[in-house]
């Protein structure tokens, strides 16, 4: 009988976990790479899940694609990998057990982090080499992203006859990560050609029977489970899994009341989990017919919706001129400067005070808790800077909430600057995501929802400011980040100093399309070493050499030099405020008397440019 037709009247016993059996035998590359250095190791692993009561083996080839063996140097050997582990699990099998050739997901919680055309080459051709090896069938396993898995299916459908399983996982019990309800997603794949749609990964027996119960037995295809034995544990500097073989036994029953068909384990199960299967279920028939309560279409949530203390910034910048200040936290325990500072640009009317989150990776105070001061203390509109450099994925939604849940509502997402350049330069540079993903992580926040797709119960009220380093060799590439930026979220944007009026008004001319406004970054210059450094050794700021040079005419003077600066930055808010409403200063070094000056010039002129506007469009 085919694997198919064996469908149609028998529960099959598929084996469990190749990959985590192996890290748990101390194996910690690549384990795809073993079906060539250590094939006698691998084809043991297919045997005792034989001898356990499988009836389904899959090949050791789950990253065995181009995308992954990349990591490992390996993206040359994918015929070679995938070509042995078929040979190694038919030598098992002996023609006893069917071979299902096995394809995993490439995306995780960041569907964009490779895009469709690479994950069809890269499907493709592990796809061919399975094929040509002579498998019974094929596993698309552990798919998150529903798109990836319905182009891959789509692709694989139409190039072989025989039997597909495609399993997604699931980051919550019943939905998608995009939201898209178990059942319909189900529902999507049986209608693309699958010939057995199920889970595998992520949840163990629980929370998969819960999901199940939400699944109808589908029109054509079969269903499938592979769950993972239990939660992964850390112990000793190494993961493990503590799920007994005794738990699954249980849940055997269950699993078939809810209609599978097809039955194994995935990251943390054994032999024994499998053999616990095989035993329970034993001349067990599946059922035919099925109740649920089915739950369609896409998952709409209305959580309660946030107002922020301030309009937002992009709204402001709009309706008028408008005045930001850079006022970075200390290096050091003592915030008297600091908070000196903030009362005095409070009194120059300034709109927010931003707060760099350690600048150049130099340590400094937290910025969400001083920021959080800043309000209750101050009564001032905060902007907290976000680098991408410090946290992961998860520390970054942590960090978000956390300002949700303080009421500090306005954010600037930035890459943030290596470690190697700051404080520690042995320190890791996480950037799990680059400022792209974390924008559309906010954004989604925005929408009630986790970066992986998680009802938060509440949206968020975010206003998202993005970076723009205007001084770059293309300008043009420049603004077309700024658009991608837009794509994922972004409000409006802050820029780098800008140090010449012809800058200003070429970045102008490039971005005047725009919808979302710009506040234009410029900061006084001290004098000619301060110059220097900037222009040379901080990454995005460029000084003309005709500043530069009057700037070095002063280089004995210190007094005169610095107010050389202030007249150069007064000038710049002139051109600035012909062209746009925002001006974003920048403090050096904690000199706040300088932008306090600079504020208080800002806020006159753009009264001015007000009162002119006024006047023009009332003349009659």
């Amino acid at each position: 009988m085919t694997f198919l037709e064996k469908l149609q009247t028998q529960i099959l016993i598929a084996d469990g976990a190749m990959g985590t059996l192996l890290y748990s035998y101390g194996s910690d590359s690549c384990f795809e790479e073993l079906n060539l250095s250590h094939p006698e190791q691998i084809q043991n692993i297919h045997k005792a899940y034989i001898a356990a009561g499988a009836d389904v083996i899959q090949t050791n080839t789950y990253a065995a694609n181009y995308l992954k063996l990349q990591r490992y140097g390996l993206e040359d050997s994918v015929k070679e990998i995938n070509s042995a582990a078929v040979r190694n699990a038919k030598k098992a099998a002996q023609d006893h057990n069917f071979v299902l050739g096995t394809m995993g997901g490439n995306r995780g919680v960041k569907p964009q982090s490779v895009s469709i055309e690479e994950i069809k080459r890269s499907f493709r051709e592990q796809l061919y080499c399975l094929l040509l090896e002579g498998v019974d069938g094929l596993l698309l396993e552990t798919f998150y992203d529903l798109e990836e898995l319905e182009t891959v299916l789509s692709i694989a459908r139409k190039e072989t006859a025989l039997p597909i399983i495609a399993q997604v996982s699931l980051q919550e019990a019943g939905v998608l990560q995009d939201r898209t309800p178990i059942n319909e997603a189900m529902n999507r794949l049986d209608g693309l050609g699958a010939d057995v749609v199920g889970l595998n990964c992520r949840l163990g027996p629980h929370h998969m029977l819960v999901t199940l119960e939400q699944i109808e037995l589908p029109s054509h295809a079969f269903l499938s489970a592979y769950p993972n034995a239990s939660l992964p544990a850390y112990t000793d500097g190494k993961f493990h899994y503590e799920g007994d073989a005794e738990y699954f036994r249980k849940s055997a029953r269950q699993f078939r009341t809810e209609g599978i068909r097809l039955l194994g384990g995935c990251c943390g199960t054994t032999p024994a989990h499998i053999k616990a299967f095989a035993e329970e279920l034993k001349n067990a028939a599946p059922i035919t017919e099925k109740t649920v309560n089915v739950k369609t279409g896409p998952l709409v949530i209305e959580p309660r919706q946030t107002i922020p203390d301030y309009p937002p910034l992009q709204d402001v910048v709009k309706e008028r001129p408008s005045v930001i200040v850079e006022l970075d936290p200390p290096r050091k325990l003592d915030t008297t400067k600091f908070f000196e500072g903030a009362k005095a640009l409070k009194k120059a009317g300034i709109d927010a005070l931003t707060l760099a989150d350690n600048s150049l990776a130099s340590v400094r105070i937290s910025n969400e808790s001083l920021g959080y001061l800043v309000k209750q203390e101050l009564s001032m509109r905060p902007l907290i800077h976000i680098a991408c450099r410090d946290r992961n994925i998860i520390g970054l939604q942590s960090h978000l909430m956390g300002l949700h849940t303080l009421g500090l509502h306005d954010v600037l997402a930035v890459t943030g600057d290596p470690a190697r350049v700051g404080d520690f330069p042995g320190a890791s540079s996480v950037y799990d995501v680059s400022s792209f993903e974390l924008i559309q992580m906010i954004k989604q926040l925005n929408e009630g929802l986790s970066y992986s797709g998680k009802d938060l119960g509440q949206k968020t009220a975010f206003s998202i400011g993005a970076a723009f380093n205007p001084n770059v060799r293309s300008l043009e590439k420049a603004v077309n980040r700024l658009e991608k930026k837009i794509d994922h979220g972004a409000d409006y944007f802050i820029s780098q100093p800008v140090f010449s009026e012809e800058k200003l008004i070429e970045v102008h001319e490039h971005t005047k399309h725009l919808e979302s406004p710009i506040y234009i970054g410029l900061m006084p210059l001290l004098n000619t070493k301060n110059t220097e450094f900037l222009h040379n050794e901080v990454p995005g700021i460029k000084i003309s050499q005709e500043i530069r040079d009057r700037m070095a005419a002063l280089a004995d003077n210190p007094v005169q030099a610095a107010q050389e600066g202030l007249a150069i930055t007064k000038s710049l808010i002139d051109a600035a405020l012909e062209l746009f409403n925002g001006i974003y200063l920048i403090t050096p070094f904690l000199r706040y008397e300088l932008t306090v000056e600079l504020a208080n010039y800002a806020r006159l002129r753009a009264q001015e440019k007000r009162r002119s506007i006024y006047a023009t469009t009332h003349i009659h």
